[in-house]
C-alpha cells in the first residue's frame, strides 16, 4: 500500500505537474469570476517555474543532499557491494532487447570498477519492477545482462528482483547477503538518494559503508551559476524534491531511523 500511494502522491507533488494544477486553479477561479484569486494563481504557477527553471535553486537543493555523505577512503577487504537500481531504462531494454543506461549509470559502473578491485567480492544488485501502471521487467534482467558483458563471474552476483523502492531494497538485500559479523559491505548508489538508503539500512540492520556516486552538482562557486539549459535547472529541482519528500514520508513510516539521515 505504501508503495502504490507514494507512487501517486508523488505524480501530484512533482514541480512541473504541481505548477499546472496552480495554473489550472487559476483558470477555474477566473472562469468563476474570481478574478483576483485566478490572478493570484497564475503568478505563482509562473514564479514557481521561473524558480524552478532559471535559478541555481534545483542546484542547491540537490547538493545538500549530495554532501550529507562524503565518499570515504576504501578499505583493504570487502566482502560484498551492494548497488541499488534505477539506471537502467527498462521500458527501452524491454522493447528494445539491449541494456539501455539513464543519468544514473555511475551506479553500476562504479560498482563492476569496485568488483575490479575486489576479486572475492559478492555483488548485490536489487532492483524489482516499480512500475504501477504498466507491465515491466525487473531491472535485475537487464542488470544480469549488463554485468556479464563487463565480465563478472556469474557465481558473485546476488540478484534481487523483489525489490520496488529503497526500503525493501534495503529489507530484502539483507536477507539475500545474509552478512556475517566483521564483514565489510559497500553500499553503491546516487549520492543525493544516499541519506534515505543509509537510514533504510540501518532499520533494516545491515550495517554498510556508504560510497556515494553519480555526482549531479558542482562544488564551489559553480554550484551558484544555474545551468543554460532551463530543463535541466527544473530536473534538479524535481529531483531533489522527491528526495525531500520520500525523506519525510520514510520517517513518518519508520522506514529511516532519522529525518535527515547523516554518517555516524
Amino acid at each position: 500500500m505504501f508503495f502504490i500511494i507514494a507512487k501517486i502522491g508523488w505524480f501530484v507533488l512533482q514541480p512541473l505537474v504541481a505548477i499546472i494544477l496552480v495554473a489550472a486553479i487559476g483558470f477555474l477561479a477566473r472562469r468563476l469570476r474570481y478574478w483576483r484569486l485566478g490572478g493570484a494563481f497564475y503568478g505563482l504557477a509562473a514564479l514557481a517555474l521561473v524558480l524552478c527553471s532559471l535559478t541555481p535553486a534545483g542546484l542547491v537543493m540537490t547538493a545538500v543532499l549530495e554532501d550529507r555523505f562524503p565518499r570515504p577512503s576504501l578499505p583493504q577487504d570487502v566482502d560484498g557491494i551492494v548497488v541499488l537500481g534505477g539506471m537502467f531504462d527498462t521500458r527501452v531494454a524491454r522493447t528494445r532487447g539491449e541494456p539501455e543506461l539513464n543519468e544514473a549509470g555511475d551506479r553500476v559502473t562504479v560498482a563492476r570498477a569496485l568488483a575490479f578491485r575486489y576479486p572475492e567480492a559478492r555483488v548485490l544488485f536489487s532492483g524489482g519492477v516499480a512500475a504501477v501502471l504498466e507491465e515491466d521487467i525487473p531491472e535485475t534482467y537487464v542488470a544480469e545482462v549488463f554485468f556479464a558483458s563487463l565480465d563478472l563471474e556469474p557465481d558473485r552476483l546476488l540478484l534481487d528482483d523483489r525489490a520496488r523502492d529503497t526500503f525493501e531494497n534495503a529489507v530484502y538485500a539483507k536477507e539475500l547477503a545474509e552478512p556475517q559479523p566483521g564483514e565489510t559491505w559497500l553500499l553503491v548508489t546516487s549520492a543525493s538518494h544516499m541519506p534515505r538508503a543509509v537510514g533504510c539500512f540501518r532499520v533494516a540492520g545491515f550495517d554498510v559503508i556508504p560510497y556515494p556516486v553519480d555526482y549531479r552538482t558542482p562544488s564551489g562557486a559553480a554550484l551558484w551559476r544555474p545551468s543554460t539549459a532551463t530543463t535541466r535547472n527544473l530536473e534538479k529541482v524535481h529531483f531533489a524534491i522527491r528526495e525531500y519528500v520520500g525523506l519525510a514520508a520514510y520517517y513518518v513510516a519508520g522506514r529511516t531511523d532519522a529525518l535527515f539521515p547523516a554518517p555516524r
